[in-house]
C-alpha cells in the first residue's frame, strides 16, 4: 500500500504520541503498583517481584527509549543498539557473499544458528542456565541496526553452559549501502562473549554479561571461519573506527582497537538448486504484537463475559435497583439488555481486532492504541477529580492491562512489523542520509 509523504508524517507523529502517553502511563501505573504493595505491606514478596518486573521491563526500557531517540545518533556509528535505544555491542566484523554463503561458512567453522526469541525458548534458557544444562541453540537477545533487529545469529557453548557462549549477530546491509569511507560489504556482524549472566545496570533486566575486550571475539571468529573454509578471505580495514572504551546496553564496559576484518565469503561454494528466499527479521512476528493481540483477546472476554451477566441477570439487577416494581423492571431489564447487546458487540468487535492484530494490520495496532488511550485518559480524569479511587480490587486490574497494551503495540517492534509492507522501498538517490533510529 503506497504511503504519501504527508500520511508517513502523520503516522509519525501518530505513533510519537502513543509511544510518549504509553511511557507517561506506565510512570503512573508503577505509582499506583508502589502503593498497592505499601498497602499490602512488606511481608508481600510477590507484590515487589511484580513491581520490579514492571520496572525492569517495561517502564525503564519505556523511558530509556523515549530519551534515547533525543540524544543517540540514528545513523551508522559503529555500535548497536537495543530495543530500548540504548547503545548495544560493536559492530566488529564484515562479510561479503549470500545469505547461504554466511550460513556455510559458519557451520563448516562449527557454530551453531541461535533459535529466535519465543517463549519456549526463553523459557529453556532460563531453565537451561539455572540447572547448567547446555542449550546449543539458545537465542540471543535483539539487537538494532538500519532499524531492525538481526536477521540471524550464530553462537558456540562453552563447557556446555549457556550462561558462557562465543556469540555473533548478523545484519544484512540495505541495497547500495555502504560503509563509510566507500567499502562496499553485504552483511555486518557484532560478536561478543557471555561470561556470565546478571542484572543490566540500565534496566535491572537479568542479562547475560559480555567479556570486556571485545577484539577476542572478533578475532576468534575470523579464525574459526578461515580455518574451517578454505575459499574464504580476509583483509582489514586499519583503524575503522576510534579505539574506544564504553559500555554496552546492559551496562558492561567494552573496548576496541577499531579496526574491521571483511570476511569475503563470495568463492565459498554452496548448492545451486534449491536456493531460499532471503530472510528478513522484519517478517517475523515480534513478541510485543504476539503480546498486545493476546492483552486485546483478554479485554475482549472481559467484556463477554459481562454481557453474559448482563443477560442472566438483568431481572434481579431490577428487582434490587428498583423493588420490583412492574413497569420499571421491564424497562431496566430491557436497558441492561441493551447495553449487553452493545458491551457483546464491543467484546466481538476486540477479538477481530486482536486477530488483525496478529496478522499485522497497522489500522488494528492504531484503533487498539487509540482505544486503550482513551480508556487510560477517562480513568485518569476520574482518579485526579475523586471520582473513583482505583486499587487492587476495583479498577487497577483493568487500567494495567490498557496500560500493557499501548505499551506493547507502541513499541518499535510491533511498529516496524505493522508497517513493514506499507511504506515502499526509497530509491538509494532519494534515500535520506540518516538512517532511522
Amino acid at each position: 500500500m503506497y504511503m504519501s509523504p504527508n500520511q508517513r508524517v502523520k503516522d509519525s507523529w501518530l505513533d510519537h504520541g502513543f509511544f510518549v502517553l504509553a511511557g507517561a502511563a506506565a510512570v503512573w501505573l508503577a505509582f499506583l503498583l508502589v502503593g498497592e504493595s505499601l498497602q499490602l505491606g512488606w511481608g508481600q514478596l510477590w507484590s515487589w517481584v511484580v513491581f520490579w518486573a514492571f520496572l525492569a521491563y517495561l517502564l525503564l526500557p519505556r523511558l530509556h527509549r523515549i530519551l534515547t531517540t533525543i540524544y543517540v545518533p540514528g545513523y551508522f556509528i559503529g555500535r548497536a543498539r537495543t530495543s530500548d535505544g540504548l547503545l548495544g555491542d560493536p559492530v566488529n566484523a564484515a562479510l561479503l557473499g549470500t545469505e547461504r554463503q554466511i550460513h556455510a561458512i559458519m557451520r563448516r567453522a562449527g557454530w551453531t544458528m541461535a533459535d529466535d526469541v519465543t517463549f519456549a525458548s526463553s523459557r529453556r534458557i532460563v531453565s537451561s542456565t539455572i540447572l547448567r544444562q547446555s542449550y546449543e541453540q539458545a537465542p540471543v537477545s535483539p539487537l538494532y541496526l538500519f532499524d531492525r533487529q538481526q536477521d540471524f545469529a550464530y553462537q558456540q557453548e562453552v563447557d556446555n553452559n549457556p550462561g558462557k557462549r562465543h556469540h555473533v549477530r548478523f545484519w544484512r546491509c540495505p541495497e547500495g549501502w555502504m560503509l563509510p569511507g566507500g567499502h562496499k560489504v553485504d552483511w555486518l556482524a557484532a560478536g561478543t562473549y557471555d561470561r556470565s549472566v546478571g542484572f543490566s545496570l540500565f534496566t535491572l533486566q537479568i542479562t547475560h554479561k559480555i567479556e570486556q575486550n571485545t577484539d577476542v571475539e572478533r578475532d576468534h571468529i575470523v579464525r574459526t571461519v578461515s580455518e574451517g573454509e578454505p575459499a574464504v578471505r580476509v583483509h582489514v580495514i586499519k583503524d575503522f573506527s576510534t579505539g574506544y572504551h564504553s559500555r554496552n546496553g546492559g551496562g558492561d564496559s567494552i573496548s576496541t582497537d577499531g579496526d574491521l576484518p571483511v570476511v569475503d565469503a563470495r568463492l565459498v561454494p554452496v548448492p545451486a538448486s534449491g536456493e531460499a528466499a532471503q530472510t528478513d527479521s522484519r517478517d517475523r512476528r515480534p513478541a510485543p504484537t504476539l503480546v498486545g493481540a493476546a492483552l486485546v483477546v483478554g479485554r475482549a472476554l472481559a467484556a463477554l463475559a459481562l454481557a453474559v451477566t448482563l443477560f442472566t441477570s438483568s431481572g434481579e439487577f431490577a428487582d434490587v435497583t428498583l423493588g420490583g416494581g412492574p413497569a420499571d423492571a421491564q424497562t431496566t431489564t430491557a436497558a441492561a439488555t441493551l447495553v449487553g447487546i452493545l458491551v457483546l458487540v464491543f467484546g466481538l468487535g476486540e477479538v477481530f481486532l486482536a486477530w488483525r492484530i496478529f496478522l499485522g494490520s497497522n489500522a488494528a495496532r492504531v484503533i487498539a492504541m487509540g482505544l486503550s488511550s482513551l480508556a487510560i485518559l477517562v480513568q485518569a480524569i476520574d482518579a485526579s477529580t475523586g471520582t473513583t479511587s482505583i486499587t487492587l480490587e476495583a479498577g487497577l486490574a483493568g487500567l494495567a492491562t490498557d496500560i500493557l497494551v499501548l505499551l506493547a503495540l507502541s513499541s518499535q517492534r510491533a511498529r516496524i512489523y505493522a508497517k513493514r509492507q506499507r511504506v515502499p522501498a526509497v530509491p538509494p538517490a532519494l534515500a535520506p542520509r540518516r538512517l532511522p533510529s
